[in-house]
């Protein structure tokens, strides 16, 4: 469906849910994970931790994960 379909992250992405991420660039894909904003930082599911990169996309992760 189209809320599945991955979107830019420079364009926006909601804040404190849960969403399926990944780096898609010049150098390939990579960095698949879900994850959650909280400010600028991406933050593990539980919040314990956050990721040193920011992601390039995002679409709504699927009821499954």
């Amino acid at each position: 469906s189209s809320e599945r379909e991955w979107k830019l992250t420079r364009d926006g992405s909601p804040y404190n849910t849960v969403v399926e991420t990944k780096i898609d660039d010049e150098d390939g894909v990579r960095n698949a994970a879900l994850l959650k904003r909280q400010g600028r930082l991406w933050f593990v599911p539980d919040g314990s931790t956050y990721v040193y990169y920011v992601p390039t996309h995002w679409r709504e992760a699927s009821d499954e994960q």
